[in-house]
C-alpha cells in the first residue's frame, strides 16, 4: 500500500488501527519517523507534502483546500481499519479539514482528531509570513524553536527548504475557513511556552466538535513534541486505546 501523498513508516500485516500524521509548515514525513516504534499494533502513516524530500519536484498545491482534497482521496484505501489523525501546527488545520471531508464524503469519522500547536482556525490571528523576506522567515523559525538548526544554517540546504516553508505559510494564510463541527472527538495538545499557540488558545477547539473535547499541555515551546515525544506518544496511545474500547 503506497501513495505519493503519504508514507507508511512501519508497515504491519494486520494493524489494529492507523494513525495518520500531518507535519508542520516546512515539515516532512520523517518528522514522525520514531513514532511507529512507540505504537505497537498501530500503523503510523506520515503525510508527504509536495516540494520537499522525495516530492521535491512536485508542484505546490493551489490552496489548502486542494491539498486537503488530495490527502483525503489518497487515504481512502486506509479506511479498512479504525483511523485517527494527528496534526501539528499547519498539520492541525489540515487534519481538521481532512476529518471533515472523510465524514462528509465518505461517511467515516476518525476515532480521534488530535491537534497540536495551533489555535482553532476560527480563532487564529491573521499573519502574512508568506510575504516576508528570507530574514523574516528565518526569524519566525527561530522564534518557534527551530527543530532543524543544521538545515537552516547551511545555505544550500536552506535554499531547498525555504520555498516549501514559504508556500506552506501561503496555504495557511490564504485559507478561508468555513466554520463547522466534526463528529470526531478532538484532543488538543500544546507546549506551555509556545509563542504561536498559547495554552489559553487551545480550548476553542472544543467549539468545533460534536464528539467531546480534551487537552494536554507539555513543557516546551512550539516544538515541545521533540523533547516530550515519549510522553506525548504515550498519551496518544492511551487515547487510541480508549477509543477502541468504545467502538
Amino acid at each position: 500500500m503506497a501513495d505519493r501523498s503519504y508514507r507508511v513508516l512501519r508497515p504491519l500485516r494486520a494493524p489494529s488501527a492507523r494513525l495518520v500524521c500531518f507535519p508542520h509548515a516546512g515539515g516532512t514525513a520523517t518528522f514522525f519517523r520514531t513514532w511507529a516504534d512507540r505504537l505497537p499494533g498501530v500503523e503510523v502513516v506520515a503525510i508527504r507534502y509536495a516540494g520537499r524530500q522525495d516530492r521535491l519536484v512536485d508542484p505546490f498545491p493551489a490552496s489548502l483546500a486542494e491539498l486537503a482534497d488530495e490527502i483525503t482521496g489518497a487515504i481512502v484505501p486506509l479506511l479498512d481499519k479504525p483511523i485517527a489523525l494527528f496534526g501539528h501546527s499547519m498539520g492541525a488545520l489540515l487534519a481538521f479539514e481532512v476529518t471533515s471531508r472523510l465524514e462528509e464524503r465518505h461517511g467515516v469519522s476518525p476515532t480521534r482528531l488530535l491537534v497540536s500547536g495551533r489555535p482553532a482556525p476560527h480563532r487564529a490571528e491573521p499573519t502574512a509570513l508568506h510575504l516576508a523576506d528570507e530574514a523574516g522567515l528565518l526569524a519566525e523559525v527561530e522564534r518557534l524553536g527551530n527543530p532543524d538548526p543544521l538545515v537552516f544554517a547551511d545555505p544550500d540546504l536552506r535554499a531547498l527548504v525555504l520555498p516549501a516553508l514559504r508556500d506552506d505559510y501561503r496555504l495557511l494564510e490564504t485559507h478561508a475557513f468555513d466554520r463547522r463541527r466534526v463528529r470526531a472527538g478532538i484532543v488538543a495538545y500544546g507546549g506551555d511556552r509556545d509563542p504561536a499557540c498559547g495554552v489559553r488558545a487551545l480550548p476553542a477547539w472544543a467549539e468545533l466538535t460534536a464528539g467531546g473535547y480534551a487537552q494536554r499541555v507539555f513543557p516546551g515551546d512550539h516544538f515541545y513534541l521533540v523533547e516530550c515525544e515519549p510522553a506525548l506518544v504515550a498519551d496518544v496511545a492511551g487515547r487510541l486505546d480508549a477509543a477502541a474500547l468504545r467502538a
